[in-house]
């Protein structure tokens, strides 16, 4: 289970209200033309176009079991013992110095970030480490203080498309940093965007070694749900996105995991209506996945899919989206990465064999009533069905899994800055609750998360 989707949830969910359009959303036909200008005729030079800024994180996350418990810690004798509750809280700040590209017919340009974490909560029975939230050495004892180089690239461009090689970001459907912690994750490897035209986009890539989001090194990618004993050498990806109405967009990408499998992408975003009165906002995100090369994994056969309505009155939102995997393994996607553009991955994934889910979510957004920046929502999830006794392989631990179901409610608020020395700071407050049947995989907790991000800028 990656608990860890609340808090882009709500983010996800209040920009579901902010993309409504203040107008009609227009249904004109967009024709495929080349930009009429060039980002890298318009460089300033490698000093004059430079950039410093970073963010400063204060992220605290309390969950509780209530059922049994679901999390172990190392006592200093060595002895180690269930737990019901695990506490992390974690100062992470980023500084980030972005080169300009210099001038001339190819530009040349570099970025480099330098990401750092202090442990404000240090106690091993608290954190019940290892995990993901916070840094320990293996026997769960806190690394107070850690640092590492999270992003460090040069990049190429001719006219409005860029070759990054390096450590970067990446943000596809198929490869995604994730960052809802404390710092995010980022890649290694070689990278080309190209946005040439108006409405038309392209990625390519191809990455070897991941930096996680509590990790000093890097690492192969490996499966989240899968055996992870099993390493892929190379992820491959491939884009495009394309906008052919105004008020629809649409992307298409693949990607091969070396030896575990390949994935296709299709997803698509249509607006209608005038949010003033009533706009509804479409959303479809299909995937299939197959085995690959050597199917470190076993046989993998998976469709799954969602499909999501929003609706948006002034400064309300009401969606509502289902979800179903068609498949006796779990949908998959690459660990410590945000690869899973589906509407119902929230607290849990919702992503069992065979699983159906079922979400209505809520949003206001208070700047309708004169506090911009404000926003609520609160949503509930329910997931059934769930049946991996059809599983022939070895790669997913699922054959356990007969007729499971869950449910999962949250309500949660955040507040932008305005205005001031502060503008932009954002503090976001969530509580979630997740209820499991006897063998579902994600278990019965409550969680109570409370994050604070502050930007800065110097040049």
């Amino acid at each position: 289970m990656r608990r860890t989707k609340t808090a882009v949830l709500a983010m996800s969910l209040s920009g579901l209200s902010a993309m409504a359009q203040a107008e009609p959303a227009s249904q004109d036909f967009v024709p495929v033309s080349v930009k009429s200008t060039s980002a890298q005729s318009e460089a300033k030079g490698f000093i004059e176009g430079q950039s410093l800024s970073g963010s400063t994180r204060n992220w605290y996350a309390r969950e509780r079991a209530t059922r049994a418990p679901m999390w172990k810690y190392y006592k200093s004798d060595g002895t180690q013992h269930d737990t019901h509750s695990r506490d992390n809280w974690v100062q992470g700040t980023i500084l980030n110095y972005t080169s300009g590209f210099t001038e001339g017919t190819v530009g040349f340009s570099t970025e480099v970030a330098a990401y750092n974490a202090i442990a404000l909560e240090r106690g091993r029975a608290a954190v019940a480490g290892p995990n993901n939230r916070t840094l320990t050495h293996s026997d769960g004892d806190v690394i107070g203080q850690w640092s590492k180089m999270g992003l460090a690239n040069v990049k190429a461009r001719v006219s409005n498309t860029t070759l990054t090689a390096g450590r970067q970001s990446m943000d596809t459907p198929v490869l995604a940093y994730i960052g809802n912690r404390a710092l995010p994750s980022s890649f290694e490897g070689v990278s080309i965007r190209s946005e040439e035209f108006d409405n038309l986009s392209f990625d390519i890539g191809t990455f070897d070694r991941l930096s996680t989001r509590t990790e000093q090194g890097t690492s192969k990618f490996v499966a989240e749900y899968g055996d992870r004993a099993f390493e892929a050498d190379h992820v491959n990806i491939a884009g495009v996105s394309y906008q052919p109405l105004k008020s629809l967009k649409t992307s298409f990408y693949v990607s091969n995991v070396e030896d575990l499998w390949n994935q296709y992408y299709f997803g698509a975003s249509h607006e209608l209506g005038d949010s003033a009165v009533l706009s509804l906002t479409t959303g479809l995100n299909y995937y299939k996945t197959k085995d690959e090369g050597k199917s470190k994994l076993g046989d993998i056969d998976n469709d799954t899919y969602s499909l999501s309505f929003g609706l948006t009155h002034q400064a309300h939102n009401l969606t509502f989206s289902y979800q179903q995997v068609n498949g006796n393994e779990y949908f998959d996607y690459l660990h410590d990465t945000n690869a899973i553009f589906l509407a119902n991955s929230l607290l849990s994934d919702f992503n069992g064999p065979n699983e159906k889910s079922m979400q209505i979510a809520y949003v206001l957004n208070m700047a309708q009533y004169g506090v911009p920046g404000l926003k609520f929502n609160l949503y509930n999830a329910r997931g059934w069905g769930i049946d991996g006794t059809h599983y022939k392989s070895t790669g997913y631990d699922v054959r356990g899994l007969d007729d499971e179901n869950h449910y999962e409610w949250g309500i949660g608020t955040t507040y932008a800055v305005q205005s001031g020395t502060l503008k932009d700071t954002t503090i976001r407050a969530t509580y979630t609750a997740h209820r499991a049947s006897k063998a579902q995989a994600d278990g019965s907790l409550d969680e109570l998360r409370i994050v604070t991000t502050i930007p800065f800028n110097f040049l």
